[in-house]
């Protein structure tokens, strides 16, 4: 059964007493609240429920004015048709009293409505939308016409109102699945504030100018248009411009005839509040102050322009020194990483909720949010907006009464099974409708030199939920504190290590003292590989990561055959700590480790603390062959080409072994950053592949009887996807 995490409802977050009080005195204030770390999204100084999506803890109005719709669903209230002939407020003003008052009450709910939200019953169950929300649905005229109300739509308002209403944040990094219909909600979002707003500039980017354009032109322009005449300011300037819509008071209104004749002239106010594009660049924006900045397909700027770049920029229009006086709302499937999709890749990693700085703020100031294929998909959503996530047993109605009969998870599963064999078609796929942020950003696959389609059936099964509890987080420690004692594990959601298997106790820290020196007990069981640095920081702090993996061998013991149980990719404050975590690993699981010796340091560290006899000597050559320094200290140089190329070789058996789908179920290789780094191997360019170095060099280890000199290595060729053709006859044949 399919598990939803989208989002979840925080039970006594706040304490009831607390609430209860709270709310009797109405003290809740709209924004971030400190005490409870949280944001409330309510604006009439009550709570209710108290929502987390993705890691953002929201709390919404409490429950009032609920409204039943005939059929138990959201429904659009029809226009008034005495209205509809009301263009504008000056129209308004003609009619007489009487008229006006059969809708004085009419309008100051749809104000109300606007500002503190809406309450409607739903297949039985009360449920709150946002002002924005309802804006949109009731208010807002489509390519479709009306909007229909989604569940993850309204989760993407209650998101974005508190992307609004938090003083830390500058807006939203929204990663999506295609045809989701967020350029119509951030147009309609467009509308509804700068309607609102005075002496404000509201800016919309796209991937181009011309997109910009068409987003403005097709979409911010209509919604304005068809807004009723108590939603609409004074407006200056054609009905349909090309490139601003301007909320002012129009010259027309005070021209020399009037004031000669001595007309009275009733004082008119605008809002003096401008919505326009801009053509794309590093610069669009650059030094002007925005209310609203819309960035639609942000994540497919090509070169030369830069999302990165930009953001930099315009993120500087939306702040007076540090107060934030506008918001981003930045929105986005990505293309493929080197066409523009690392870039986006980037800002939305730096937008994670759960890391910010000393101000409280992420990285990049924005908020992350994704929502998954599933919950947003046409065709599988039901008449009360929810997804359909299962195959049901009978048909469910959908929005326009049509039926629908196969589950959003079994049609995606369809896709993907009939692209197995076309892995950038599916790559593609998986990009424009991803069900995790890792399909979203999956990559090109032409420079791949191992077996891809292994490596993603390994990455999508272990995305899978129900995998979750097959690995864990946790840091390694001296037991009492005291060095060169006994290590101990403690499971640790900010640890470095991520492990998949734990020795049994009479396997944990296994030492062998053979002529007074420590060996490690359990070598027989298995062995570590380590990519190592040396220096604790860099100018640029950009340096490499220290990288170990562990894995087992074959053994009679109670250990896992051919399982990568460890795996470590950190760069700590210093390369003392990196050191002392991989020594502290050794000795834990009693295993030798294999590492690169051209960055000593670490293996000084193991000879130093007396634990030369972990640090294995390179396999390739006899002892009398080593150099000085390799036998004072062990390790490979891993830089030769029959080294690189016996390497590669082993990563590349693995996966054809014990990755992907096998005859008796899913290989059990846990570690995603490793099975990615794999996916992106480049054999000539190995610096940026600390996880492939390392785990090769575990592989190295396992096996080092292949690599002695008696069995001189040998030179796999390695397939990198390139087939010959025999071009005799009238067709090619492939050449197997």
């Amino acid at each position: 059964m399919y598990e939803q995490t989208l989002y979840k409802v925080l039970k006594d977050h706040v304490k009831p007493k607390i609430l209860k009080q709270q709310n009797r005195y109405k003290k809740w204030e709209y924004g971030f609240n400190e005490d409870h770390d949280m944001v409330v999204i309510s604006s009439t100084g009550e709570i209710g429920d108290i929502y987390e999506i993705q890691g953002l803890k929201i709390a919404l109005p409490k429950e009032s004015n609920v409204v039943n719709f005939e059929h138990n669903r959201w429904e659009y209230t029809p226009y008034p048709k005495d209205l509809e002939k009301i263009k504008t407020v000056f129209d308004w003003e003609e009619y007489p009293l009487d008229f006006k008052e059969k809708y004085y009450d009419y309008i100051d709910k749809e104000f109300i409505r606007r500002e503190e939200g809406f309450w409607f019953t739903n297949n039985g169950k009360s449920t709150y939308i946002t002002g924005t929300h309802y804006m949109y649905l009731q208010w807002s005229k489509i390519d479709v016409g009306q909007p229909d109300f989604r569940e993850s739509n309204r989760l993407f308002y209650i998101f974005w109102e508190a992307c609004k209403a938090d003083t830390r944040s500058y807006g939203m990094c929204y990663l999506k699945n295609r045809r989701s219909g967020f350029s119509f909600m951030a147009s309609g979002e467009t509308v509804n504030q700068a309607t609102i707003s005075t002496d404000s500039r509201f800016g919309i980017l796209s991937k181009s100018g011309p997109d910009a354009k068409k987003m403005f032109t097709d979409k911010v322009v209509p919604i304005s248009i068809n807004y009723p005449f108590f939603f609409k300011p004074i407006q200056d300037g054609m009905d349909r411009p090309k490139t601003e819509l301007a909320y002012r008071v129009p010259a027309s209104k005070f021209t020399r005839r009037k004031l000669d004749s001595n007309e009275k002239i009733k004082e008119i106010s605008g809002l003096d509040t401008t919505i326009d594009w801009k053509n794309t660049g590093d610069n669009s924006y650059d030094g002007e102050k925005l209310k609203l900045l819309v960035h639609d397909e942000s994540g497919k700027w090509e070169r030369p322009t830069n999302i990165l770049n930009n953001w930099r920029v315009t993120k500087t229009c939306l702040r007076l020194g540090s107060r934030i006086i506008g918001k981003c709302m930045m929105g986005s499937t990505s293309n493929a990483l080197d066409k523009g999709g690392s870039n986006f890749k980037k800002l939305y990693g730096d937008s994670d909720v759960d890391e910010r700085n000393a101000n409280g703020q992420t990285r990049s100031g924005l908020y992350s949010l994704f929502i998954p294929m599933e919950w947003n998909y046409e065709g599988y959503i039901d008449s009360y907006g929810f997804p359909v996530f299962e195959t049901p047993k009978k048909p469910i109605e959908g929005p326009l009464g049509d039926k629908i009969k196969l589950g959003v998870i079994d049609y995606w599963n369809n896709e993907v099974e009939g692209l197995k064999n076309d892995q950038d078609g599916l790559n593609e796929f998986y990009r424009q409708f991803p069900r995790t942020t890792k399909h979203a950003f999956r990559d090109e696959s032409k420079q791949s030199l191992f077996n891809l389609t292994k490596l993603y059936e390994q990455i999508d099964f272990n995305e899978d939920l129900k995998n979750s509890i097959s690995v864990t987080k946790g840091s390694f420690s001296w037991e009492n504190g005291v060095k060169d004692t006994k290590v101990v594990f403690t499971p640790n959601k900010s640890g470095r290590f991520i492990i998949s298997w734990v020795p049994p106790i009479n396997l944990q820290n296994r030492v062998i003292i053979k002529n007074g020196l420590k060996y490690p007990g359990n070598e027989h069981c298995g062995a570590f590989g380590c990519d190592p640095y040396d220096i604790s920081g860099t100018v640029d702090k950009r340096g490499s990561n220290g990288a170990l993996h562990g894995m087992t061998k074959f053994s009679m013991e109670d250990v896992p055959p051919n399982h990568f149980f460890l795996e470590y990719i950190a760069r700590p404050q210093t390369a003392e700590i990196f050191f002392e975590d991989v020594l502290m690993a050794c000795i834990f699981y009693g295993m030798p480790i294999l590492a690169e010796n051209n960055k000593p340091r670490l293996l000084y560290h193991f000879k130093r603390r007396g634990y030369r006899g972990y640090s294995m000597n390179r396999p390739d050559k006899k002892y009398n062959k080593l150099s000085i320094t390799e036998r004072e200290l062990g390790g490979m140089p891993n830089s030769s080409e029959d080294i690189k190329q016996a390497h590669a070789a082993a990563i590349e058996s693995y996966i054809e072994d014990f990755v992907g789908l096998k005859e008796a179920g899913f290989g059990d290789m846990y570690f995603q950053r490793t099975l990615e780094d794999w996916a992106k191997f480049n054999i000539n360019n190995r610096t940026k592949h600390d996880a492939s170095i390392s785990s090769g060099l575990a592989l190295m280890a396992c096996n080092k009887n292949r690599y002695s000199p008696s069995n001189p290595i040998k030179r796999e060729a390695i397939n990198i996807g390139i087939k010959k053709y025999d071009n005799k006859g009238v067709s090619s044949k492939i050449i197997s």
